[in-house]
């Protein structure tokens, strides 16, 4: 669950924050997605494929803001 967490930190507070917070925006996803596949509470997948949406939008925002300094 903490796959791409152990980051080394750069010294910027904005470049750690952003690369930290894409792996646990990733496996938020990733555990949204087993409540699809496995759940049976409706409200719960209703959550997940919000939490999926929101989380993926977030992700590409951030690689882009990343890409666009260089990281």
């Amino acid at each position: 669950m903490h796959d791409g967490m152990d980051l080394a930190v750069t010294g910027d507070a904005d470049v750690d924050f952003v690369r930290g917070t894409i792996p646990h925006h990733e496996n938020a996803v990733d555990m949204a997605r087993v409540v699809l596949e496995q759940g049976s509470d409706p409200e719960l997948a209703e959550l997940a494929r919000e939490i999926i949406a929101a989380r993926e939008r977030e992700i590409g925002r951030m690689r882009a803001w990343l890409a666009g300094r260089g990281h």
